[in-house]
């Protein structure tokens, strides 16, 4: 029996076809996984706190008889802030595959699952990082392109090595985790004042408990990695006590911007109340009969509730 030759052809361009979907598909699989190596869900807070002081610097400038920029430059200031944390992420996720490969919500990392190059990975985190600092230099001003630079390199390569080292890691990270909001203001006014040191002050106090309550339900894992956190050094007590000791700071710092001068009665009201409320379930924990995995689990997600609703604040307030 004689087949046709037209279905032959046809064969063959369905295998063509395939594979060309095949690469395809492997392309926006390494695309995906380059981005995740960003951390996608840090980057929203990011956005979202490097505009809000954007927004209240300008509103402030204004106020003040000050020239403010144009929104153009805020977007810039902003795209170059996004790729500086994707960059430091990036670069981070590098240098910690194999610790990542030990913990169960990190293991399926790109990198320690296998679906990315380490060498890859590095040049895409050096790359994006190059292009953020060249962006602020020429799109924004001198001071920002500093304060940028400065997150980028402490984060990877302070904050990075000594989370194996000591527990003041989460401290010393927590520096360049606080400098968007401060970007966005030093984009706007190009300095470091009284308002933006607490808009600082304000997202540095603020990682501390929420990272100390991940540690608490995560604790086997970063034992499991050999990472320094608080309660496998000092206990679970220990770590409680800190997390209320920073949630008072917490809330003296937020209600700080209304005597600066860029929030009024509207931010006073509900950042006393939001405060009070994170403080309370922080002080609630320290019973001896509440579970402290799942007291951290809460205060973790009240943690970004929290954040979101002081941003919101802030934006009506100012």
């Amino acid at each position: 029996m004689t087949i046709p030759a037209e279905p032959l052809g046809d064969v063959h361009v369905n295998r063509r076809d395939s594979g060309h979907e095949q690469h395809e598909r492997s392309c926006v699989a390494v695309a995906r996984d380059l981005v995740a190596l960003t951390k996608p869900r840090v980057t929203v807070i990011v956005v979202a706190t490097m505009l809000g002081g954007a927004w209240v610097a300008n509103r402030f400038a204004r106020e003040q008889g000050l020239t403010g920029v144009s929104p153009g430059v805020v977007m810039l200031s902003l795209l170059a802030t996004v790729l500086v944390v994707g960059g430091a992420n990036t670069l981070n996720m590098y240098l910690e595959r194999d610790t990542d490969g030990l913990m169960a919500r990190t293991k399926n990392r790109p990198l320690p699952a296998g679906r990315i190059s380490p060498r890859l990975a590095l040049w895409f985190g050096l790359a994006i990082s190059a292009l953020s600092l060249v962006l602020f230099g020429l799109a924004v001003n001198m001071t920002t392109t500093l304060l940028g630079a400065f997150a980028l390199f402490s984060y990877v390569l302070i904050y990075t090595p000594l989370k194996r080292k000591t527990t003041l890691a989460l401290l010393i990270g927590s520096v360049p985790g606080a400098i968007p909001p401060l970007l966005g203001w030093t984009t706007v006014t190009d300095r470091v004042d009284g308002p933006g040191a607490a808009l600082f002050g304000i997202l540095f106090l603020w990682q501390v408990p929420h990272f100390l309550a991940i540690s608490m339900f995560r604790s086997r894992d970063y034992h499991r990695a050999g990472l320094k956190v608080l309660p496998i050094e000092r206990g679970d007590r220990h770590t409680r006590h800190q997390i209320v000791g920073y949630l008072v700071a917490l809330v003296l710092v937020s209600l700080l911007l209304v005597p600066l001068g860029v929030a009024g009665p509207v931010y006073l009201a509900a950042a006393a109340l939001l405060g009070l409320g994170f403080l309370g379930f922080g002080v609630y924990g320290l019973r001896p009969t509440v579970l402290g995995t799942r007291w951290a689990h809460r205060l973790f997600a009240i943690s970004i509730v929290y954040l979101m609703l002081l941003q919101a604040a802030l934006l009506i307030g100012a």
